[in-house]
């Protein structure tokens, strides 16, 4: 996500060449996996969101609460984390969420061996299950250790690759329905974020809803704060607080003395539960 997991002019190139192109309370038409269990209530955010690679010190999110942002992404964990997290701990979960932050669970999972760039973990045909599996049984570990009870949502980040590559787009299907079938036997949603252009369009499109996720987070950097007006795909997908849009990028913002570069975020969609 923007300098988090690939500088900015490195994640347009990649966006470019994956293709220029430009479901109710949690997607149950979707969550087949969900139906047999009775779940927590969803806790939704709408508003104004940001994401940052490092998840800020207590005294930076302490001063930037009651300003433009009311929720916060973090990154969990997934091998393809691509910085260290010092101050994730849930003693942290905990303050921020008392001092009335909304927080987002992002895990950066294994990533497509179609997709330009170098990661720790890449998905093949031949494990994509397995790793899906495996993955999403550490995304759960990891939040459950934060303090992110069960029912709350894990957005699993893909980022943008080839989907005119078959093989590897069928990979990619294949690790998110594993990923999200372990996270809804564990009671946690299935999340999502990926681009507009390939990886969220993948998703989106898939004939075989099966196991896919039930919330969207699509990368759409039109500076526009909606989640309605832009939505590129089919109007009755992902709706009932189902959705949230990445809209700028690497934008360096300071306040009450503490500048942080974020991308930012309008959401409409799950945040953990805390607390």
């Amino acid at each position: 996500m923007s300098s988090h997991r690939q500088s900015k002019k490195r994640r347009y190139i990649t966006w470019g060449v994956a293709g220029a192109a430009v479901v109710a309370g949690g997607g149950i038409a979707a969550q087949t996996s969900m139906a047999a269990t009775t779940w927590p209530a969803q806790k939704t955010y709408t508003g104004r969101a940001f994401d940052t690679c490092t998840a800020p010190s207590l005294g930076a999110m302490n001063a930037w609460h009651g300003g433009l942002y009311g929720a916060a992404a973090v990154y969990i964990g997934g091998k393809n984390r691509g910085c260290a997290q010092p101050n994730l701990t849930a003693s942290w979960v905990k303050s921020v969420s008392a001092g009335g932050w909304k927080l987002i669970p992002l895990y950066v999972g294994a990533q497509p061996s179609c997709q330009s760039g170098s990661n720790p973990e890449k998905m093949t045909t031949a494990n994509a299950a397995s790793l899906g599996t495996s993955d999403a049984t550490d995304a759960v570990a990891k939040a459950a250790a934060l303090g992110m009870k069960a029912g709350s949502p894990i957005y699993l980040d893909m980022e943008a690759y080839d989907t005119t590559n078959t093989s590897c787009n069928n990979a990619v299907l294949t690790y998110v329905r594993a990923f999200d079938k372990q996270l809804r036997a564990k009671i946690y949603r299935a999340g999502f974020y990926g681009f507009t252009s390939s990886s969220a369009k993948a998703i989106a499109n898939a004939t075989d809803k099966t196991d896919l996720p039930g919330n969207l987070w699509y990368a759409l950097w039109d500076k526009n704060n909606t989640t309605t007006a832009d939505w590129p795909f089919g109007a009755t997908q992902f709706t009932g607080h189902s959705r949230a849009h990445q809209y700028m990028v690497n934008s360096k913002e300071t306040r009450g003395g503490y500048t942080i570069t974020v991308d930012r975020d309008a959401w409409d969609a799950p945040v953990a539960i805390t607390g």
